[in-house]
């Protein structure tokens, strides 16, 4: 259901948030590419996005929780697999999921000026969904950055919801796990749609939740039968909702 139009909160957003989150974009989209050319995968490389991240929610009134940060380590990778409610499921999980991931991409979205070219510079990875011998090389690409404590993050759905509940794991999310083998980790994401619907232009005030489950190690049965992984993980992140 649609909330009530707020005066007030609109004025805000698009004549004080706005102006000041698209000037923190720039200087996130600069320090970024300074950061990764200076130290590579390292820490500080994350910082800039996951300050800019922060400012996103703590700019519109947006508190959040965290459940489960003991069940990861920085030393370990994953493939971190998350519902997808919102535009903000991005600030949320940039900003305080506690680990150097990657995210898997449109390649489009290389061309948003500075954006993209940050997006490069600090090894997320670009997918061509129209081509699958270049979708291949990507997933080629990734499973060499994915060591060491770097990870990746997968939006199974594959798209936003358009109601806030959880839809359909799409089996193509999960081929990078066939082929890289690393512990699953599904991660349930609560509160982005009441913030931002898919329909809205306006960022509500909520209380937003990251549950990060345990992480699920890869079997060899699931390369038999890859719908019980997409099963298994599916259950868990429906369990945080």
């Amino acid at each position: 259901m649609k909330r009530r139009f707020n005066p007030v909160l609109f004025l805000y957003q698009w004549l004080i948030f706005i102006p000041l989150f698209a000037v923190a974009t720039v200087l996130t989209a600069l320090f970024t590419m300074l950061f990764a050319a200076l130290f590579r995968d390292k820490e500080i490389t994350y910082l800039p996005a996951r300050a800019w991240s922060r400012f996103a929610c703590y700019g519109m009134f947006i508190t959040v929780h965290v459940e489960g940060a003991e069940n990861i380590s920085k030393e370990e990778s994953y493939i971190f697999a998350a519902n997808h409610q919102s535009g903000y499921d991005i600030f949320l999980v940039y900003g305080w999921l506690d680990s150097r991931f990657k995210w898997i991409m449109k390649k489009e979205l290389r061309k948003i000026p500075l954006v993209g070219a940050a997006c490069e510079a600090a090894g997320h990875i670009f997918i061509d969904r129209t081509s699958p011998m270049s979708a291949k090389k990507s997933i080629d690409d990734a499973s060499r950055k994915l060591v060491n404590g770097s990870s990746v993050v997968i939006f199974p759905e594959g798209t936003r919801s358009k109601d806030g509940k959880l839809g359909k794991f799409k089996r193509g999310a999960f081929f990078l796990a066939s082929e890289i083998k690393l512990p699953i980790v599904p991660l349930t994401i609560k509160g982005t749609y009441k913030a931002l619907p898919i329909w809205s232009y306006l960022i509500h005030p909520a209380k937003l939740t990251l549950v990060i489950h345990k992480p699920i190690p890869y079997e060899p049965l699931f390369d038999q039968d890859q719908q019980l992984l997409i099963e298994r993980v599916r259950t868990e992140v429906e369990k945080g909702i």
